[in-house]
């Protein structure tokens, strides 16, 4: 995983310079490629040839030098005085013929019978390599220096009927004529070599610009520059990513989709590069592969987490290559909706205090103008008393303030819209709640307290009545929030703790029973419809005393 500190982003903000640009540098790289191969192949060729041409050479002079030995008359004359009258012209047709350089024959003590310049008959032979034949018998091909130059020789025995060595035939090709055809050939040769290096260098121009095409006219450092961005920030990205190919193989996966699959990183590490339906069954990334449409704000669950899905297929040049999925964990969303919904709990119980507030001072301002100054005092008292009852009566059954707080302004609220909302005069909630539960609590009774006031304030005056009742007695705390509304129907029991799901008309319904729901379970509580005695919806609602929740206080 790439991570890198603000500091070190500075470096990344510009685009990065370049030297050269990569198709000079493809094509420079390439074409000294194809002349070092080239090179190479060229001098192992001209090596190549150069020896099979002496090995040829070779071969050629020892066959003649056989066939010159095997003459009998040549055999013969080693007998006469003057063998050299006898084999001289022998030899000299047969040296004609063949191309040969030479063609020497010496007896036993080396001293020579022909030779391509007669001066040189009777004299020794040159090379000093003639041993293998005169003493062993041997037939072989040397390299020497004779009188003539560096050459190569085809040395044969002379072996007389009698089966004794008599002599030598040397037959040999100067080393100068086999360098002068190696010289000819070696041109032709490097003149292919450099036409096949133009090609190559045509050929390497328009490689480079296909490769320059295919990465949009990127440098290398530009690509790296971006790699990096790239993976900076699907690394650094909330929202979890999952990268599919079009045979629906993983291809990339972030971190944050690694912590919402699992919380064992040893087993996500491997997940690149296997089928997206074996890491999540429930994946509908391949529908995705197969119709090319795009999906938004899908439910999955991954392990223990409810996430909204979007996919969305990856086309290159109108061809289907991919998906991609990006994922965001509901209960942070959830969480955020559970803030807004206390916000505006509050925000509401104090515009109903304020509305409530505003309507009784017209009033009072109303009696002091017309002169009713007695009415306005014990319209005042009378206020004031069931303001400081209602105060009193909280203060002592909940002493807890944020509690406290959402049941008074549920109270101004439900007064504000002439309904009767009324607090069972046994109720008490003495026992001190953690953080976790008090919160989930505030927004339990705000949701719930806001649909029976929801669900009564259009009946008539005398039927909208919405009562609460709670105990701490036991092991639980109870709560039941009653209305005179006109309840549930039986078969909706099972549905109304939904998300989305309401009996109401309108959008952005099902949403506050679904979201009390949620948080009762993250703190051990639960939730009940049961029918109540006003004729309407009656929630019992039950939070465990035992502390539940890491870090809470009881």
């Amino acid at each position: 995983m790439i991570s890198f500190q603000s500091g070190d982003s500075r470096r990344y903000l510009n685009k990065p310079k370049t030297k050269l640009n990569l198709k000079l540098k493809m094509t420079f790289l390439i074409v000294i490629l194809i002349i070092g191969m080239f090179s190479i192949v060229g001098l192992f060729l001209q090596y190549f040839l150069s020896d099979t041409l002496e090995t040829q050479l070779g071969e050629r002079a020892l066959s003649v030098a056989e066939s010159v030995a095997q003459i009998p008359e040549l055999k013969d004359a080693f007998g006469l005085d003057n063998p050299s009258a006898v084999i001289q012209p022998l030899v000299s047709p047969i040296r004609e013929a063949t191309g040969a350089e030479f063609i020497v024959v010496g007896n036993r003590n080396e001293i020579r019978y022909a030779h391509p310049n007669p001066d040189q008959i009777g004299n020794k032979m040159v090379g000093e390599d003639n041993d293998r034949a005169l003493i062993h018998g041997e037939s072989y091909v040397s390299k020497a220096v004779g009188s003539l130059g560096q050459s190569i020789r085809g040395k044969v025995p002379v072996i007389s009927q009698e089966g004794e060595i008599i002599g030598v035939v040397s037959v040999g090709f100067l080393n100068e004529d086999v360098q002068s055809i190696v010289k000819n050939y070696s041109r032709e040769l490097w003149y292919v070599l450099l036409a096949i290096v133009g090609v190559g260098m045509i050929g390497a121009v328009l490689i480079a610009n296909y490769i320059k095409k295919l990465l949009f006219g990127l440098e290398p450092e530009e690509i790296s520059h971006l790699l990096l961005q790239k993976e900076t920030i699907l690394q650094s990205t909330h929202e979890g990513i999952i990268a599919v190919n079009k045979e629906g193989t993983i291809t990339m996966m972030n971190a944050a989709a690694k912590r919402l699959i699992s919380s064992n990183r040893k087993e996500t590490d491997q997940l690149i590069g296997r089928p997206i339906l074996e890491v999540l069954p429930n994946s509908e990334l391949h529908k995705v592969l197969e119709r090319g449409e795009s999906q938004y704000n899908k439910e999955l669950l991954l392990g223990n987490h409810i996430v909204l899905v979007n996919r969305v297929p990856i086309y290159y040049d109108n061809m289907l290559i991919g998906a991609v999925s990006t994922f965001r964990n509901k209960t942070e969303i959830e969480k955020l909706s559970k803030e807004l919904t206390r916000v505006k709990q509050y925000a509401d119980a104090l515009r109903a205090q304020t509305h409530e507030f505003s309507n009784k001072m017209y009033t009072i301002l109303g009696l002091i103008q017309l002169g009713k100054s007695e009415e306005a005092v014990d319209f005042i008292r009378r206020e004031s008393n069931i303001q400081q009852k209602w105060i009193r009566f909280l203060f002592e059954k909940v002493p807890d303030p944020l509690v406290n707080a959402i049941l008074l302004g549920k109270l101004n609220q439900a007064n504000e819209q002439r309904v009767r909302l009324t607090i069972d005069p046994e109720s008490r909630l003495t026992h001190r709640l953690s953080d976790k539960k008090r919160d989930a609590l505030v927004t339990v009774l705000g949701n719930l307290i806001e649909n029976a006031i929801d669900a009564v304030k259009n009946n008539s005056e005398s039927k909208r009545d919405v009562s609460i009742f709670f105990t701490d007695i036991g092991e639980e705390i109870v709560f039941e929030i009653e209305d005179a509304g006109k309840g549930v129907p039986s078969d909706f029991a099972l549905d109304i703790f939904k998300q989305g799901f309401s009996t109401k008309e309108g959008s952005h319904r099902g949403i506050g029973l679904a979201l009390t729901k949620q948080v009762l379970t993250e703190i051990g509580g639960n939730i009940f419809l049961e029918e109540g005695e006003l004729g309407g919806a009656c929630f019992v609602v039950t939070i465990p005393k035992e502390n539940t929740d890491k870090g809470g206080l009881e």
